[in-house]
């Protein structure tokens, strides 16, 4: 795996692969790295192409400094991982070679920025764009892969792009989860033992009420999950929302023809975590 931290000698990099009329699978990162990271990549090379992963943790996007300061940072674990799977490239720039300049862009994703995690986390989408917009512009991918754990964040990238006008498919892939059924994220690793087996909870709480929707109505599930969650002293619930899987708008009936999600954030401890997943997929 060739290794870059300089705009300018991955686009060379970059060049040569184009000249030899390779398309480009982009993963880009916070690092971090784990099986659900991996599978991104793996994902990619069933398109037959050359692997691009990027680690950069984006300072704009977090709006708690203590976050930003405490995100684990593993890159010679990381390195590892991606040797492990084949990655053909790894771009781990400093702050200074993607933001040169200050920051001033600011995008308009109406309603999917101000609902759930918009509403948690005030300014986070506008920075995760602009770090992605900044990343699509220096490795000019064919296609990008996105865990749809972060379904949101996949939503409003699918939205950029077509808002752009960027020739660049999106590729959402599957949540990867633990054994015990638990999100694989970057953050499990501030998890406790204990803090681990309450975390449980929230994967059991959404196939539970995926099981729910068959017979129950969407406020019956929505109420009783609500309470399924807060039943455990150690979750501090942020959210609980049904909602349809294209425009994140809550529902309140069945709808025909729409795929249907549960999306969950709460804290454990000190470590915030988030889960999706789908309910009713959407209709032929």
């Amino acid at each position: 795996m060739l290794k870059f931290d300089t705009v300018e000698t991955l686009n060379a990099y970059l060049q040569e692969l184009k000249n030899d009329g390779c398309k480009i699978g982009f993963i880009p990162t916070m690092g971090a790295l784990h099986q659900g990271h991996l599978s991104l990549i793996n994902r990619a090379k069933e398109d037959k192409v050359k692997t691009v992963c990027s680690v950069f943790v984006n300072p704009i996007q977090f709006n708690n400094s203590n976050d930003l300061k405490n995100y684990p940072r593993t890159l010679d674990a990381d390195v590892d991982l991606l040797e492990s799977v084949g990655c053909d490239a790894l771009f781990f720039p400093s702050v200074d070679e993607i933001y040169p300049n200050k920051v001033n862009t600011f995008y308009n994703f109406g309603y999917l920025e101000t609902t759930m995690e918009g509403a948690h986390r005030k300014g986070h989408f506008n920075g995760m764009a602009v770090v992605v917009k900044r990343l699509f512009d220096i490795v000019k991918p064919d296609f990008a892969y996105f865990g749809e754990k972060d379904y949101q964040q996949l939503t409003i990238v699918k939205m950029m792009v077509k808002m752009l006008n960027l020739p660049i498919r999106i590729v959402g892939c599957p949540i990867i989860r633990e054994a015990d059924g638990l999100a694989m994220s970057s953050r499990n690793v501030h998890l406790s033992a204990q803090e681990k087996t309450d975390a449980v909870l929230i994967s059991q709480t959404l196939m539970e009420a995926k099981e729910m929707i068959k017979t129950k109505s969407m406020h019956e599930v929505k109420e009783w999950a609500i309470n399924n969650l807060k039943s455990n002293p150690a979750i501090e619930l942020e959210y609980f929302e049904i909602a349809d899987g294209t425009y994140l708008k809550p529902v309140i009936d069945k709808m025909d023809g729409e795929s249907i999600r549960a999306f969950i954030a709460l804290k454990i401890g000190k470590t915030r975590l988030i889960d999706t997943m789908e309910l009713i997929g959407a209709k032929a």
